[in-house]
C-alpha cells in the first residue's frame, strides 16, 4: 500500500471531517470494544526535537513500564496479587501519563489467527471482572481503565517469542517467527486499533543488539540485509503509518556501531564503539530512519542504564553528569535532539537506589538532563520482579517505594502542582481527580517571564584531592518558584541541585577552579550567574592531603529548632518503607550533619539511602554522605531507609542534628 499523500498536520486533520465530542459538548464515553472507540485528537507528531499535539502545543511523555504481556504468562504480571483497575488508576495518581507494555510477536500472531486464551497469571478473587476473559480481552480492559484515567498506551515488541527471557536473543526474528510474520503482527495490532486514540506510540523492537563477533546480531546501515535494524524499522514504520499515519514510531538503537572507516564486516571488538543494547543511534548521523510522507512521526528511543545492572567502563572511574554527557551520552544519542534531528524518548533506564552511590549519581544526572531538555521517558519498570532493578511497586504489588519515586517525581509532568495527562479531556487520575490535570487544562501561554532572583553567597568548603563542596543563599522567585541550580566550572555546566548546595567531582589535585551558581524557575527561567568563587583542590603531597584519608570537619549544630524532620512510613506486612526531609530552618549554614532517632520497640533498620545508616539498640543514626553533608540556609535534603517491624507501625516522635532538637513535620 502506498503512502497517502502527506499535509499539513492541521489540514490534515480538517480533511478527516471529524469533530471531537469534547467540541461539541459531549460527554465522552469509555468505548467497549477497540473497533468502537471513537475518535478524538490526542494523537502526537513531532516538530524537531519536540512531541506536539495535533494543534501544535509540546508534550512531554513522562511513564513507566509494566511488562508480562510478552512473557509466558501472557498477561501483566502482578495480577496475580493485585486489582487491574486498582494498579491502573495508581499508576495514574502518581503521574505516570504512559505506559510502555512490552508484548512478544508470538501472542500478536496467537490474538490475529483467534488464538487468544485465558491467563492462568490472573487472580480472579482479586479481580472478578476478568473471570473467564482471554489475554486479550484482559489488555482491551486496560485500554479501557487507562482511557478512564487519563493514560495513554505504548506498544513494545519485546521479544519474538512468549518468554520472560525473549528478550535476550538479540534479533526480531526466531525460528517460525519470520520478519514477513513481524511485520504483519504489526500491521495487525495496527490496524485492530488505529481509531483508538489511547495508543498513541509504537516501539518497533526492544533493544536489538549483538557483539561483532556474534550471529546473529543486529547492525545499522542503510542496507536491505535482514539484519539491518536500521531498514526494518524504517519498513514497519512505513507499513504501520499506512494503516494509522498518526501514531508515534519509535527506533531504539543497537549495541555496537563500527569505528571511523571499520565495515561490518570485522569482528575485533576493538574496532567498534559499545554500549547498552538499544543504546547505540550513533549511525542515525549518516544512515537516518526514512518514514517518507510521515517524517513527522519518529521518535529515537535509546536506552541507559548504572552501574548496578552492569558496571560499564565509564563508571570504573569518576563521573559526572558532565563527563557522562560529554563521553557516553552525546555520541550514542543525545546529539540527536541537540542538533534538532528528531525527538528522544528514553524507553528504559531505572534501577535499584540506595545501594551504590554510583548508581544513585548515575539516575540523578540522567534525570537532571531529561528533565532540563524536557526529553520524553518510561522508567524500568513498574513491577517488583524484574530482577537486576526492582520496581516502582514494592513485592506486595501495592506499596510505591518512596526512595525510588522520590527519584523519578521531578521527572513525571507537573504544571502547577498537577500532573499533566496526554488526554485533553481526561484529567491523570480520572474525572474527579484533584491531583491531575488534561492537556486541554494546560493552557499554552507561559505568563512567568521573569527569571529568579541572583543566587548569593556562593562559597567553597573544605576540598579534597578529587572534590569540592559548595553552598550558597537559596535564590527567589515570585512567579512558577524556584526549580533548581545550574553549576558552572567557568562556562562548563558540571550539575545542578534541587537544593543551595552541590559537591564538584572529579577534579584534579592541586588545582584551581572558579564556580559560578544560576537558578531556575519551574517556568524556564535562568537568573544571571552569581558571584564567582575560586578554590583549589587539596595536592595529595602530605599526609592530610592524602585522598586515601577522609577529610576532617567540625560538625556545626543548629540552635534548636532550627531544624525540621518530616517522617513518612509506608508499611505493609513486617515491611516499611520510610522517606526523610531534612531542612536547616536556621540562618547559618550546618556541615557534617548528623541526624539520631529512636526507633519504636520492635522495628528495625535493614539498609538506607542518600546517608550512612546504623542502628545500636532502637537509636538509628544517619550521616551525611559527601555529597550532601552541608545544608545552607533553607536548604533540605531527602534520605530514606528500609526496615522490618513486628507489630508496631508508629513513627519516632524526636528527632537531633548534631545533637540539637529539630521540630517535627
Amino acid at each position: 500500500m502506498s503512502a497517502p499523500l502527506h499535509l499539513p498536520r492541521r489540514l490534515r486533520t480538517a480533511l478527516t471531517g471529524f469533530v471531537t465530542a469534547a467540541a461539541l459538548g459531549v460527554p465522552l464515553a469509555v468505548a467497549a470494544a477497540p473497533a468502537q472507540a471513537a475518535p478524538a485528537a490526542d494523537w502526537l507528531h513531532v516538530e524537531g526535537n519536540r512531541i506536539v499535539d495535533e494543534a501544535g502545543t509540546e508534550v512531554w511523555l513522562t511513564g513507566a513500564n509494566w511488562f508480562g504481556f510478552n512473557a509466558t504468562e501472557r498477561v501483566f504480571h502482578g495480577l496475580w496479587s493485585v486489582n487491574l483497575e486498582s494498579i491502573t488508576r495508581s499508576m495514574a495518581d502518581h503521574g505516570i501519563n504512559i505506559v510502555r507494555v512490552p508484548i512478544s510477536t508470538q501472542l500478536l500472531l496467537e490474538w490475529k489467527n483467534g488464538q487468544a486464551a485465558v491467563s492462568s497469571g490472573v487472580n480472579t478473587y482479586v479481580n472478578p471482572e476478568l473471570v473467564g476473559k482471554t489475554s486479550l480481552q484482559v489488555f482491551d480492559r486496560f485500554l479501557e481503565l487507562a482511557e478512564k484515567y487519563g493514560l495513554k498506551v505504548m506498544l513494545d515488541v519485546h521479544s519474538a517469542e512468549a518468554d520472560n527471557a525473549g528478550h535476550f536473543y538479540p534479533v526480531w526474528w526466531k525460528g517460525t517467527i519470520t520478519t514477513e510474520s513481524f511485520y504483519s503482527a504489526w500491521e495487525w495490532v495496527t490496524d485492530r486499533y488505529k481509531t483508538n486514540d489511547t495508543v498513541v506510540a509504537m516501539d518497533i523492537k526492544n533493544e536489538p543488539h549483538g557483539t561483532p563477533n556474534s550471529s546473529p546480531r543486529a547492525k545499522w546501515d542503510s542496507s536491505t540485509d535482514q539484519d539491518n535494524f536500521k531498514n526494518t524499522c524504517q519498513v514497519a514504520g512505513r507499513r504501520i503509518l499506512a494503516i494509522n499515519p498518526r501514531v508515534l514510531i519509535l527506533c531504539e538503537g543497537i549495541e555496537v556501531y563500527p569505528k571511523e572507516g571499520v565495515s561490518w564486516s570485522s569482528t575485533n571488538e576493538k574496532e567498534y564503539y559499545g554500549t547498552w543494547w538499544g543504546g547505540n543511534l550513533r549511525g542515525v548521523k549518516d544512515h537516518p530512519v526514512d518514514l517518507g510522507a510521515h517524517q513527522d512521526q519518529l521518535v529515537y528511543s535509546p536506552h541507559d542504564y548504572g552501574p548496578l545492572v552492569f558496571d560499564q567502563a565509564w563508571f570504573q572511574k569518576p563521573f559526572t553528569r558532565a563527563t557522562l554527557e560529554q563521553d557516553v551520552w552525546d555520541p550514542n544519542w543525545l546529539y540527536i535532539h541537540k542538533q534538532g534531528i528528531a525527538p528522544l524518548l528514553i524507553g528504559e533506564w531505572g534501577g535499584r537506589v540506595g545501594q551504590d552511590e554510583r548508581q544513585d549519581r548515575w539516575m540523578t544526572a540522567l534525570r537532571d538532563t531529561m528533565v532540563e531538555r524536557k526529553i520524553s521517558h518510561t522508567f524500568w519498570s513498574l513491577n517488583p520482579n524484574s530482577g537486576d532493578t526492582g520496581g516502582l511497586l514494592l513485592d506486595d504489588w501495592t506499596t510505591w517505594d518512596a526512595a525510588k519515586y522520590a527519584i523519578l517525581k521531578p521527572a513525571l509532568w507537573q504544571d502547577g502542582g498537577k500532573f499533566v495527562s496526554l488526554d485533553h479531556q481526561v484529567r491523570l487520575g480520572g474525572a474527579g481527580s484533584t491531583t491531575g490535570k488534561s492537556l486541554g487544562e494546560l493552557g499554552g501561554t507561559v505568563t512567568d517571564v521573569t527569571p529568579p532572583s541572583v543566587p548569593t553567597g556562593l562559597t567553597a568548603g573544605t576540598a579534597t584531592t578529587t572534590t569540592l563542596p559548595l553552598t550558597w543563599s537559596p535564590a527567589t522567585d515570585a512567579g512558577s518558584g524556584v526549580d533548581g541550580y545550574d553549576v558552572y566550572r567557568g562556562t562548563t555546566l558540571v550539575g545542578t541541585s534541587s537544593t543551595s548546595a552541590y559537591t564538584v567531582t572529579g577534579l584534579q589535585p592541586g588545582t584551581a577552579y572558579t564556580f559560578t551558581v544560576r537558578a531556575r524557575d519551574k517556568a524556564g527561567n535562568v537568573s544571571a550567574r552569581s558571584a564567582a568563587v575560586t578554590a583549589t583542590t587539596r595536592s595529595g603531597t602530605n599526609p592530610t592531603d592524602d585522598p586515601t584519608s577522609t577529610p576532617t570537619s567540625t560538625p556545626t549544630a543548629p540552635p534548636v529548632g532550627a531544624c525540621s524532620v518530616t517522617y513518612q512510613a509506608g508499611t505493609w506486612s513486617t515491611g516499611m518503607s520510610v522517606n526523610v526531609k531534612v531542612k536547616n530552618t536556621g540562618t547559618t549554614s550546618v556541615s557534617g550533619w548528623s541526624l539520631s532517632f529512636t526507633l519504636p520497640a520492635g522495628q528495625r533498620l535493614e539498609q538506607g539511602w542518600s546517608a550512612t545508616w546504623s542502628q545500636t539498640g532502637q537509636v538509628v543514626t544517619a550521616t551525611g554522605a559527601q555529597w550532601n553533608s552541608a545544608l545552607a540556609p533553607g536548604a533540605s535534603v531527602d534520605l530514606g531507609f528500609n526496615g522490618t517491624h513486628t507489630g508496631t507501625t508508629t513513627s519516632p516522635t524526636a528527632f537531633t542534628l548534631n545533637g540539637s532538637a529539630c521540630t517535627v513535620g
